[in-house]
C-alpha cells in the first residue's frame, strides 16, 4: 500500500463517482458544499480534473473560475493524478532558518526532480508546501500522512529510500 491518502481511478470511472458525490450532496447544492464535494472527489479519486471542474460548477450553479479558483488556492487539491508517493518539503521562514533550503536543493539533486515534479518512474514527488506546525523541529517533511521532523540529508535519503524501491517510509 502506497502513502497516497486518494486512489488513483480508471478515467472512465471518473465521472460516475462524481454524479454519485453531487446526488450524495443533495438536488441543489450550495456553495458551502463545495469544500466537501471536492475533498471528496479528491479522496475517492485522487485528484480534481478540468471535466470534473465544469461536472459540479454546473451542478451547483457556479462558474468554472469560482470552482477552479478554490482548487487552486488549497494546496491539497490536485488537478492531475500524483505519483505514488508525495514528499512535501516545508519551505516556510522557520525551516528556512533551519536549513531547509539545503535540504531542498539536496532533495532536488537525489531525486533529480524539481518541485512539483515525479521521478520518471512515478514513485516519488516532491512538493514544496508551507508550514506544517512544526516549526521548532524543522526542517520538517511529510511523507503521506506522517510528519518528520529535524530532517538532515541523510534523513532524507533513509526516508524516501523504501519509497523509490516499492515500499513505505519508516
Amino acid at each position: 500500500m502506497d502513502d497516497r491518502s486518494e486512489t488513483q481511478l480508471q478515467p472512465d470511472l471518473e465521472p460516475n463517482l462524481v454524479e454519485a458525490i453531487l446526488r450524495e450532496a443533495g438536488p441543489s447544492p450550495t456553495q458551502d458544499a463545495l469544500l466537501p464535494i471536492l475533498h471528496a472527489v479528491q479522496g475517492q479519486v485522487g485528484h480534481i480534473s478540468k471535466e470534473t471542474i465544469r461536472s459540479i460548477a454546473d451542478a451547483m450553479n457556479l462558474s468554472r473560475a469560482e470552482v477552479q479558483g478554490v482548487v487552486s488556492f488549497y494546496d491539497d487539491f490536485r488537478e492531475a493524478p500524483s505519483a505514488k508517493h508525495v514528499v512535501q518539503l516545508c519551505m516556510a521562514e522557520a525551516c528556512q532558518a533551519v536549513g531547509c533550503r539545503a535540504l531542498a536543493a539536496h532533495a532536488k539533486s537525489q531525486l533529480g526532480v524539481d518541485f512539483g515534479e515525479a521521478t520518471p518512474d512515478g514513485a516519488v514527488e516532491i512538493k514544496a508546501v508551507y508550514c506544517f506546525g512544526n516549526c521548532a523541529t524543522g526542517p520538517t517533511i511529510r511523507i503521506g500522512n506522517r510528519v518528520h521532523g529535524r530532517v538532515s540529508p541523510e534523513r532524507f535519503d533513509a526516508l524516501v529510500a523504501p519509497l523509490r524501491s516499492g515500499g513505505r517510509s519508516a
